[in-house]
Protein backbone atom coordinates (compact mmCIF):
# COMPACT_ATOMS: atom_id res chain seq x y z
CA UNK A 1 0.00 0.00 0.00
CA UNK A 2 1.56 3.34 -1.22
CA UNK A 3 1.14 5.55 2.04
CA UNK A 4 2.25 8.92 1.26
CA UNK A 5 1.02 10.91 4.42
CA UNK A 6 -2.32 11.54 3.76
CA UNK A 7 -5.87 10.60 5.32
CA UNK A 8 -6.77 8.94 1.63
CA UNK A 9 -3.96 6.45 1.61
CA UNK A 10 -4.58 5.58 5.24
CA UNK A 11 -8.32 4.51 4.67
CA UNK A 12 -7.20 3.06 1.73
CA UNK A 13 -4.83 0.77 3.86
CA UNK A 14 -7.27 -0.04 7.38
CA UNK A 15 -10.07 -0.58 4.63
CA UNK A 16 -7.43 -3.44 2.45
CA UNK A 17 -6.30 -4.73 6.03
CA UNK A 18 -9.74 -5.26 7.19
CA UNK A 19 -10.81 -6.99 3.82
CA UNK A 20 -8.46 -9.59 4.72
CA UNK A 21 -5.23 -8.47 2.41
CA UNK A 22 -2.10 -8.54 4.10
CA UNK A 23 -0.80 -5.47 3.86
CA UNK A 24 2.84 -3.79 4.18
CA UNK A 25 3.11 0.18 3.91
CA UNK A 26 5.56 1.73 1.31
CA UNK A 27 6.37 5.40 1.19
CA UNK A 28 7.85 6.82 -1.68
CA UNK A 29 10.41 9.32 -1.30
CA UNK A 30 10.77 11.35 -4.37
CA UNK A 31 11.54 14.63 -3.45
CA UNK A 32 14.17 16.13 -3.20
CA UNK A 33 17.10 14.14 -4.99
CA UNK A 34 20.59 14.34 -3.12
CA UNK A 35 21.59 15.64 -6.54
CA UNK A 36 19.34 18.33 -6.38
CA UNK A 37 20.25 19.43 -3.20
CA UNK A 38 24.07 19.43 -3.64
CA UNK A 39 23.72 21.81 -6.90
CA UNK A 40 22.58 24.32 -4.16
CA UNK A 41 25.50 23.68 -1.73
CA UNK A 42 23.50 23.89 1.21
CA UNK A 43 22.59 21.26 3.72
CA UNK A 44 19.36 19.28 2.97
CA UNK A 45 17.58 20.83 6.50
CA UNK A 46 18.09 24.31 4.69
CA UNK A 47 17.11 23.08 1.30
CA UNK A 48 13.86 22.04 2.04
CA UNK A 49 13.01 24.80 4.33
CA UNK A 50 14.04 27.52 1.77
CA UNK A 51 11.90 25.63 -0.73
CA UNK A 52 8.83 24.79 1.02
CA UNK A 53 9.13 20.99 0.68
CA UNK A 54 7.39 18.47 3.04
CA UNK A 55 8.74 15.55 2.28
CA UNK A 56 10.11 14.86 6.07
CA UNK A 57 6.53 15.99 7.06
CA UNK A 58 4.98 13.52 5.21
CA UNK A 59 7.27 10.51 5.64
CA UNK A 60 6.71 11.31 9.70
CA UNK A 61 2.79 11.51 9.10
CA UNK A 62 3.08 8.05 7.05
CA UNK A 63 5.01 6.37 9.88
CA UNK A 64 2.42 6.89 12.24
CA UNK A 65 -0.44 5.65 10.05
CA UNK A 66 1.71 2.95 9.96
CA UNK A 67 1.83 2.38 13.62
CA UNK A 68 -2.10 2.88 14.23
CA UNK A 69 -3.03 0.38 11.80
CA UNK A 70 -0.66 -2.06 12.62
CA UNK A 71 1.15 -2.80 9.47
CA UNK A 72 4.78 -3.04 8.40
CA UNK A 73 5.91 0.40 6.54
CA UNK A 74 9.11 0.77 4.02
CA UNK A 75 10.59 3.35 2.45
CA UNK A 76 10.91 3.13 -1.01
CA UNK A 77 13.94 6.28 -2.44
CA UNK A 78 13.20 6.74 -6.06
CA UNK A 79 14.10 10.80 -6.14
CA UNK A 80 17.06 10.21 -8.77
CA UNK A 81 14.47 8.89 -10.93
CA UNK A 82 12.01 11.21 -10.41
CA UNK A 83 14.48 13.82 -11.08
CA UNK A 84 15.24 12.54 -14.47
CA UNK A 85 11.77 10.84 -15.71
CA UNK A 86 9.31 13.38 -14.79
CA UNK A 87 10.79 17.20 -13.64
CA UNK A 88 13.15 17.06 -16.37
CA UNK A 89 10.20 16.33 -18.49
CA UNK A 90 8.05 19.01 -16.62
CA UNK A 91 11.24 21.56 -17.20
CA UNK A 92 11.97 20.27 -21.02
CA UNK A 93 8.54 20.50 -21.75
CA UNK A 94 7.23 23.98 -20.83
CA UNK A 95 10.88 25.31 -22.03
CA UNK A 96 9.79 24.29 -25.63
CA UNK A 97 6.56 25.74 -24.99
CA UNK A 98 4.57 23.15 -23.81
CA UNK A 99 2.37 22.43 -21.08
CA UNK A 100 3.14 19.09 -19.54
CA UNK A 101 0.97 17.03 -17.01
CA UNK A 102 3.66 16.26 -14.28
CA UNK A 103 1.20 13.92 -12.44
CA UNK A 104 -0.15 11.86 -15.51
CA UNK A 105 3.83 10.65 -15.47
CA UNK A 106 4.14 10.23 -12.02
CA UNK A 107 1.55 7.37 -12.21
CA UNK A 108 3.17 5.99 -15.15
CA UNK A 109 6.59 5.78 -14.37
CA UNK A 110 7.00 6.09 -10.57
CA UNK A 111 3.59 4.52 -8.89
CA UNK A 112 2.43 2.40 -11.52
CA UNK A 113 5.86 1.51 -12.74
CA UNK A 114 8.76 1.16 -10.13
CA UNK A 115 6.62 0.78 -7.41
CA UNK A 116 4.43 -1.75 -8.96
CA UNK A 117 8.09 -3.36 -10.65
CA UNK A 118 9.50 -3.45 -6.82
CA UNK A 119 6.28 -5.17 -5.27
CA UNK A 120 5.76 -7.64 -7.97
CA UNK A 121 9.45 -8.53 -7.84
CA UNK A 122 8.89 -9.00 -4.47
CA UNK A 123 6.18 -10.99 -4.61
CA UNK A 124 3.43 -9.00 -3.89
CA UNK A 125 0.13 -9.68 -5.28
CA UNK A 126 -1.25 -5.77 -6.12
CA UNK A 127 -0.43 -2.48 -5.53
CA UNK A 128 -3.12 -0.69 -3.90
CA UNK A 129 -3.05 3.62 -4.03
CA UNK A 130 -5.68 5.97 -2.15
CA UNK A 131 -6.49 7.32 -5.82
CA UNK A 132 -10.43 8.25 -6.30
CA UNK A 133 -11.09 5.67 -9.54
CA UNK A 134 -12.97 2.38 -9.44
CA UNK A 135 -12.18 -0.89 -11.19
CA UNK A 136 -14.81 -2.90 -13.09
CA UNK A 137 -13.90 -6.42 -14.00
CA UNK A 138 -15.38 -8.58 -16.80
CA UNK A 139 -15.98 -8.48 -20.25
CA UNK A 140 -19.49 -7.31 -19.92
CA UNK A 141 -18.83 -4.95 -17.44
CA UNK A 142 -21.64 -6.56 -14.49
CA UNK A 143 -19.00 -8.13 -12.84
CA UNK A 144 -18.43 -7.59 -8.99
CA UNK A 145 -17.08 -3.74 -8.27
CA UNK A 146 -13.86 -3.42 -5.97
CA UNK A 147 -15.38 -1.88 -2.92
CA UNK A 148 -13.68 -2.52 -0.04
CA UNK A 149 -16.01 -1.44 3.05
CA UNK A 150 -14.95 -3.19 6.25
CA UNK A 151 -17.98 -5.54 6.05
CA UNK A 152 -16.79 -7.22 3.20
CA UNK A 153 -16.60 -10.77 2.89
CA UNK A 154 -14.04 -11.76 0.34
CA UNK A 155 -10.37 -11.77 1.40
CA UNK A 156 -9.60 -10.92 -2.14
CA UNK A 157 -12.31 -9.44 -4.07
CA UNK A 158 -10.40 -8.79 -7.26
CA UNK A 159 -9.47 -12.39 -7.55
CA UNK A 160 -12.68 -12.98 -6.82
CA UNK A 161 -14.53 -11.30 -9.77
CA UNK A 162 -12.08 -12.79 -12.22
CA UNK A 163 -12.94 -16.47 -10.79
CA UNK A 164 -16.66 -15.72 -11.54
CA UNK A 165 -16.12 -13.24 -14.95
CA UNK A 166 -16.96 -14.50 -18.39
CA UNK A 167 -13.86 -14.73 -21.16
CA UNK A 168 -12.18 -12.74 -22.11
CA UNK A 169 -11.26 -11.00 -18.95
CA UNK A 170 -10.51 -7.25 -18.68
CA UNK A 171 -9.98 -4.78 -16.06
CA UNK A 172 -11.98 -1.38 -17.04
CA UNK A 173 -11.13 1.69 -15.23
CA UNK A 174 -14.10 3.88 -14.08
CA UNK A 175 -15.10 7.13 -12.96
CA UNK A 176 -15.49 6.71 -8.67
CA UNK A 177 -18.65 7.16 -6.93
CA UNK A 178 -17.09 10.70 -5.55
CA UNK A 179 -17.22 12.40 -9.04
CA UNK A 180 -15.56 15.65 -7.68
CA UNK A 181 -12.75 13.81 -6.54
CA UNK A 182 -12.15 11.70 -9.57
CA UNK A 183 -8.54 11.23 -10.40
CA UNK A 184 -8.56 9.22 -13.66
CA UNK A 185 -8.01 11.85 -15.49
CA UNK A 186 -4.23 11.50 -14.18
CA UNK A 187 -4.68 7.39 -14.69
CA UNK A 188 -4.88 7.13 -18.90
CA UNK A 189 -1.45 5.61 -19.81
CA UNK A 190 -2.45 2.26 -17.66
CA UNK A 191 -2.80 -0.59 -19.00
CA UNK A 192 -4.24 -4.15 -18.52
CA UNK A 193 -0.98 -5.39 -17.34
CA UNK A 194 -0.78 -2.77 -14.75
CA UNK A 195 -4.38 -3.19 -13.79
CA UNK A 196 -4.26 -6.93 -13.35
CA UNK A 197 -2.29 -5.58 -10.35
CA UNK A 198 -3.87 -2.64 -8.79
CA UNK A 199 -6.29 -2.17 -5.81
CA UNK A 200 -7.90 1.15 -5.69
CA UNK A 201 -10.20 1.12 -2.01
CA UNK A 202 -11.64 4.32 -2.49
CA UNK A 203 -13.61 3.52 -5.79
CA UNK A 204 -17.08 3.35 -3.54
CA UNK A 205 -16.67 6.14 -1.25
CA UNK A 206 -17.02 9.94 -1.06
CA UNK A 207 -14.58 11.99 0.54
CA UNK A 208 -17.06 12.26 3.84
CA UNK A 209 -16.73 9.15 4.04
CA UNK A 210 -13.38 8.55 3.82
CA UNK A 211 -12.98 11.35 6.68
CA UNK A 212 -15.78 9.29 8.86
CA UNK A 213 -13.48 6.08 8.34
CA UNK A 214 -10.25 7.71 9.18
CA UNK A 215 -12.16 9.24 12.61
CA UNK A 216 -14.27 5.84 13.34
CA UNK A 217 -10.76 3.73 12.79
CA UNK A 218 -9.04 6.65 15.16
CA UNK A 219 -6.46 7.63 12.71
CA UNK A 220 -4.22 10.56 13.07
CA UNK A 221 -4.25 12.14 9.68
CA UNK A 222 -8.52 12.41 9.68
CA UNK A 223 -8.60 15.91 9.59
CA UNK A 224 -5.05 16.65 7.57
CA UNK A 225 -5.75 18.82 4.64
CA UNK A 226 -5.56 17.64 0.88
CA UNK A 227 -1.86 18.13 -0.33
CA UNK A 228 -1.77 21.00 -3.53
CA UNK A 229 0.59 21.94 -6.20
CA UNK A 230 3.03 19.55 -8.21
CA UNK A 231 3.01 15.14 -6.97
CA UNK A 232 5.48 14.75 -4.63
CA UNK A 233 7.19 18.15 -4.74
CA UNK A 234 4.82 19.71 -2.16
CA UNK A 235 2.88 23.16 -1.90
CA UNK A 236 4.74 24.94 -4.29
CA UNK A 237 3.08 27.42 -7.48
CA UNK A 238 3.79 25.88 -10.94
CA UNK A 239 5.72 29.32 -12.19
CA UNK A 240 7.55 29.56 -8.77
CA UNK A 241 8.94 25.70 -9.34
CA UNK A 242 9.37 26.63 -13.04
CA UNK A 243 11.93 29.96 -12.32
CA UNK A 244 14.38 27.53 -10.12
CA UNK A 245 15.51 26.05 -13.89
CA UNK A 246 13.87 28.51 -15.96
CA UNK A 247 14.85 32.15 -15.63
CA UNK A 248 12.87 35.38 -16.63
CA UNK A 249 13.52 36.47 -20.70
CA UNK A 250 11.32 39.26 -21.42
CA UNK A 251 10.08 38.99 -24.85
CA UNK A 252 6.87 40.06 -26.98
CA UNK A 253 3.41 40.21 -26.46
CA UNK A 254 1.43 40.53 -29.62
CA UNK A 255 -1.78 40.64 -30.63
CA UNK A 256 -3.94 38.65 -33.36
CA UNK A 257 -2.80 41.00 -35.80
CA UNK A 258 0.57 40.76 -35.33
CA UNK A 259 1.30 44.28 -33.48
CA UNK A 260 3.61 44.48 -30.32
CA UNK A 261 1.00 45.24 -27.52
CA UNK A 262 3.38 44.95 -24.20
CA UNK A 263 6.02 42.41 -22.87
CA UNK A 264 6.26 39.25 -20.60
CA UNK A 265 8.27 37.44 -18.92
CA UNK A 266 9.50 34.16 -21.06
CA UNK A 267 6.98 31.93 -22.82
CA UNK A 268 7.32 29.11 -20.42
CA UNK A 269 6.17 30.86 -17.57
CA UNK A 270 2.67 31.07 -19.45
CA UNK A 271 0.51 28.21 -20.57
CA UNK A 272 -2.84 28.89 -23.71
CA UNK A 273 -5.83 29.72 -22.02
CA UNK A 274 -4.44 31.56 -19.70
CA UNK A 275 -5.25 35.40 -18.49
CA UNK A 276 -2.70 38.42 -17.95
CA UNK A 277 0.57 37.76 -16.08
CA UNK A 278 2.09 39.90 -18.54
CA UNK A 279 2.52 43.53 -19.09
CA UNK A 280 0.50 45.76 -21.49
CA UNK A 281 1.27 49.30 -23.29
CA UNK A 282 -2.21 50.99 -23.54
CA UNK A 283 -0.48 53.47 -25.93
CA UNK A 284 -0.07 51.25 -28.29
CA UNK A 285 -1.84 51.12 -31.97
CA UNK A 286 -2.90 46.97 -31.61
CA UNK A 287 -5.23 48.34 -27.77
CA UNK A 288 -6.17 51.49 -29.35
CA UNK A 289 -8.22 49.74 -32.03
CA UNK A 290 -9.66 47.50 -29.46
CA UNK A 291 -10.61 49.41 -26.86
CA UNK A 292 -14.46 48.90 -25.05
CA UNK A 293 -16.79 51.41 -25.97
CA UNK A 294 -16.03 52.89 -22.34
CA UNK A 295 -11.99 53.26 -23.61
CA UNK A 296 -11.06 50.18 -21.08
CA UNK A 297 -8.36 47.99 -22.23
CA UNK A 298 -10.15 44.81 -23.39
CA UNK A 299 -9.27 41.21 -21.28
CA UNK A 300 -6.53 39.09 -23.26
CA UNK A 301 -5.90 35.13 -22.95
CA UNK A 302 -3.27 33.88 -24.43
CA UNK A 303 -4.11 32.03 -28.08
CA UNK A 304 -0.10 30.94 -28.44
CA UNK A 305 3.24 30.29 -27.70
CA UNK A 306 6.09 30.91 -30.32
CA UNK A 307 9.16 29.64 -28.24
CA UNK A 308 11.84 30.11 -30.42
CA UNK A 309 11.00 33.60 -30.64
CA UNK A 310 10.04 33.90 -26.91
CA UNK A 311 6.68 35.58 -28.17
CA UNK A 312 3.23 35.32 -26.73
CA UNK A 313 -0.15 35.84 -29.19
CA UNK A 314 -2.83 37.21 -27.33
CA UNK A 315 -6.69 37.61 -27.88
CA UNK A 316 -9.75 38.36 -26.15
CA UNK A 317 -11.91 35.73 -24.80
CA UNK A 318 -14.20 35.06 -28.34
CA UNK A 319 -11.30 34.25 -30.29
CA UNK A 320 -9.36 31.92 -27.15
CA UNK A 321 -11.67 28.50 -27.98
CA UNK A 322 -11.35 25.96 -29.91
CA UNK A 323 -13.41 22.83 -31.00
CA UNK A 324 -10.91 20.54 -32.63
CA UNK A 325 -7.48 19.80 -31.83
CA UNK A 326 -5.21 16.68 -32.53
CA UNK A 327 -3.39 14.28 -29.94
CA UNK A 328 -0.77 11.91 -30.49
CA UNK A 329 1.14 9.07 -27.65
CA UNK A 330 -2.75 7.97 -27.99
CA UNK A 331 -3.23 4.79 -24.77
CA UNK A 332 -6.39 2.36 -24.92
CA UNK A 333 -6.94 1.06 -21.58
CA UNK A 334 -9.80 -0.72 -23.20
CA UNK A 335 -9.15 -1.98 -26.68
CA UNK A 336 -12.55 -3.03 -26.92
CA UNK A 337 -15.01 -0.63 -26.17
CA UNK A 338 -12.73 2.11 -27.92
CA UNK A 339 -15.99 4.64 -29.65
CA UNK A 340 -14.67 7.06 -31.45
CA UNK A 341 -18.06 8.34 -32.91
CA UNK A 342 -19.42 9.55 -29.45
CA UNK A 343 -16.98 10.53 -26.61
CA UNK A 344 -17.03 12.36 -23.58
CA UNK A 345 -13.71 14.48 -23.85
CA UNK A 346 -11.75 16.03 -20.68
CA UNK A 347 -8.49 18.07 -21.28
CA UNK A 348 -7.90 18.95 -17.83
CA UNK A 349 -8.07 17.50 -13.86
CA UNK A 350 -11.65 18.39 -12.51
CA UNK A 351 -13.10 19.82 -15.60
CA UNK A 352 -16.14 19.12 -17.62
CA UNK A 353 -16.61 15.66 -19.50
CA UNK A 354 -17.46 17.44 -22.89
CA UNK A 355 -19.27 15.65 -25.92
CA UNK A 356 -17.21 15.15 -29.39
CA UNK A 357 -15.97 12.35 -32.02
CA UNK A 358 -12.94 11.53 -32.81
CA UNK A 359 -11.18 10.29 -36.08
CA UNK A 360 -7.71 8.27 -36.49
CA UNK A 361 -4.71 9.92 -38.38
CA UNK A 362 -1.61 9.00 -39.36
CA UNK A 363 0.02 10.69 -35.93
CA UNK A 364 -2.85 9.94 -33.85
CA UNK A 365 -6.46 10.89 -33.31
CA UNK A 366 -8.24 14.31 -34.19
CA UNK A 367 -10.64 15.26 -31.78
CA UNK A 368 -13.72 17.47 -32.56
CA UNK A 369 -15.88 18.87 -29.83
CA UNK A 370 -19.32 19.88 -29.68
CA UNK A 371 -18.58 23.20 -28.08
CA UNK A 372 -15.81 25.43 -28.23
CA UNK A 373 -13.50 25.28 -24.92
CA UNK A 374 -11.03 27.51 -23.85
CA UNK A 375 -6.96 26.86 -23.28
CA UNK A 376 -6.67 23.89 -25.11
CA UNK A 377 -2.50 23.93 -24.56
CA UNK A 378 0.00 21.56 -26.50
CA UNK A 379 1.60 18.73 -23.95
CA UNK A 380 -1.84 18.39 -21.68
CA UNK A 381 -3.54 15.43 -22.02
CA UNK A 382 -6.27 14.88 -23.49
CA UNK A 383 -8.61 11.73 -21.52
CA UNK A 384 -11.31 9.81 -23.03
CA UNK A 385 -14.83 8.44 -21.55
CA UNK A 386 -17.89 6.38 -22.43
CA UNK A 387 -21.23 7.42 -21.57
CA UNK A 388 -21.28 4.32 -18.71
CA UNK A 389 -18.03 6.30 -16.93
CA UNK A 390 -15.21 3.88 -18.12
CA UNK A 391 -12.27 5.80 -18.76
CA UNK A 392 -11.39 4.38 -22.22
CA UNK A 393 -7.67 5.99 -22.60
CA UNK A 394 -6.21 9.00 -23.60
CA UNK A 395 -3.17 10.99 -25.04
CA UNK A 396 -1.37 14.29 -25.48
CA UNK A 397 -2.38 17.06 -27.34
CA UNK A 398 -0.20 18.08 -29.86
Amino acid sequence: MGISGGVDSAVSAWLLKKAGYEVVGVHLYCWPPKSEVEKDGVSREEWIKKNGCRADEDRTSALKTALEIRIPFKELDFSEEYNDRVIKYFYDEYEAGRTPNPDVLCNSEIKFGLFLDWAIQNGFDYIATGHYAKLHVGSKLTKAVLDLRPSSTSADPLRAAFAGASAPNYISLHIPKDKHKDQTYFLWKLTQKELAHVLFPLGGLVKNEVREIAKEAGLSVADKKDSQGICFVGNVEVREFLARRLKVKPGKVLDLEGHEIGTHDGVWFYTVGERGGWTLDPRTQGIKNSRTQDGETPIYYVISKNAKRNELVVGEAVVAGWDQFEVGEINKISKTKWILGDLLVRIRHGGELILGSGMETKHGLLVTLDEEVRGIAPGQSAVFYAHDGECLGGGVIE
